[in-house]
């Protein structure tokens, strides 16, 4: 799996999957209206590129896969608060694959599917929360937590060797909240400052 990813076949099957991604998006807001069809595309397909670029950002690198980033979750999880959950996980899968192509770490099709399209398909979530008071807040929260649990699975499932003589559930639930808890706890932090809280609220009405 690594091998086809990292060929040009592996490569264009990904891109084409990311456009096929977003065709569905401009689909599931078809019935919202043509102009609010063609900007959830627009949106989603901008926030894939700016996630990508944050994505680059590393503050830090873990050994075995997963860093730190410049807010790179929030870009995403933004989408699905803007959108809805439907929008919003169908571009956290889409900067999953796009994630996956920058530095790809596959040793199974299944681990492919967990840590990459599911586990960023999960910041979408935070379109439950989009009509909830401070539903930015508590939508990223769990939209962070919620791939959270998928790379812990993930890693409980193909990584636990490198847990070594410890437990490899513990392991997994540890490493993974290393890197996830750093981003999400200085994004939290950027959420409550008020002139970014109602930056992003003005947006959201205006859209």
């Amino acid at each position: 799996m690594q091998e086809f990813f990292e060929s040009i076949w592996g490569k264009l099957a990904s891109a084409a999957v990311i456009i096929i991604i977003l065709a569905v998006i401009m689909v599931a807001n078809k019935g919202k209206g043509k102009k609010n069809n063609v900007k959830a595309m627009t949106y989603s397909a901008i926030a894939i590129a700016i996630a990508f670029v944050l994505n680059t950002f590393v503050v830090l690198r873990m050994p075995q896969a997963g860093s730190v980033t410049l807010f790179s979750m929030l870009v995403i999880v933004l989408i699905g608060y803007w959108f809805g959950p439907t929008t919003g996980i169908m571009a956290g899968m889409a900067f999953g694959i796009l994630d996956m192509l920058y530095a790809p770490y596959v040793v199974h099709p299944i681990q492919f599917l967990i840590d990459y399209p599911l586990a960023f398909g999960m910041l979408g979530l935070s379109g439950f929360f989009r009509d909830k008071k401070y539903g930015l807040q508590f939508g990223y929260l769990v939209a962070v937590f919620a791939r959270y649990l998928c790379h812990v699975l993930g890693g409980i499932i193909f990584f636990a060797e490198y847990a070594g003589d410890s437990n490899v559930i513990a392991y997994s639930l540890i490493y993974n909240s290393t890197y996830l808890g750093i981003e999400a706890a200085i994004t939290f932090v950027l959420l409550w400052i008020p002139a970014v809280r109602r930056a992003l609220e003005r947006i959201k009405v205006n859209i």
